[in-house]
């Protein structure tokens, strides 16, 4: 019965949230530990572009929330999961973060500049079946991790706001992207 609701939602366009974290194919924990400190699954969203499903969003809170501006205003761990349902270039990659940037934290580009440029030069081609987590704690920063392996951490909760803004801002990938990660 759940995978039928689920089917219906999926045909009309609507990210589903599911609570115990499947979503394309894609299951996702209910509960992480990071940093000694249990997070719970927000939401999933589905990233299309055109008729290809890119990935699977999944965001990680200490308490769940649908209001973006409380999730970035909270400083608390948190953590964003893209599971890449097909192969993406990096060049790719870093065309569609710079767009995000641009589009929901526009104040920051200028601001945290060298910050960006830096997580930009993180990315590189990304294999179907490949998780990258941005896990942001309080006082460390913003570590990527591309396949269980980080490769590197941005200090700052101006960065890690800015990022999450990507999705949660004023003009996400996708506004059912949007949607599923705050558990709509």
């Amino acid at each position: 019965m759940r995978k039928t609701a689920l089917l219906v939602l999926a045909s009309f366009g609507v990210a589903a949230a599911v609570a115990a974290g499947e979503l394309a194919g894609v299951t996702m924990p209910e509960r992480k530990n990071v940093n000694g400190q249990v997070l719970q699954l927000n939401g999933m969203g589905l990233r299309k572009k055109a008729v290809f499903k890119v990935y699977v969003g999944a965001l990680y809170l200490t308490q769940k929330s649908s209001d973006p501006a409380a999730i970035l205003a909270a400083d608390q761990p948190r953590q964003m999961v893209m599971h890449f349902l097909r192969d993406v270039g990096k060049d790719r990659l870093v065309e569609a973060w710079k767009e995000g940037f641009a589009g929901n934290a526009p104040a920051a580009q200028t601001k945290l500049a060298k910050e960006i440029e830096r997580f930009l030069g993180f990315w590189r081609d990304v294999a179907e079946g490949e998780e990258v987590l941005m896990t942001y704690v309080p006082g460390k920063g913003t570590s990527v991790s591309f396949g269980g392996k980080e490769v590197g951490t941005i200090e700052g909760k101006e960065f890690a706001d800015a990022l999450l803004s990507v999705w949660l801002g004023p003009k996400p990938p996708s506004e059912d992207l949007k949607a599923g990660l705050l558990g709509k």
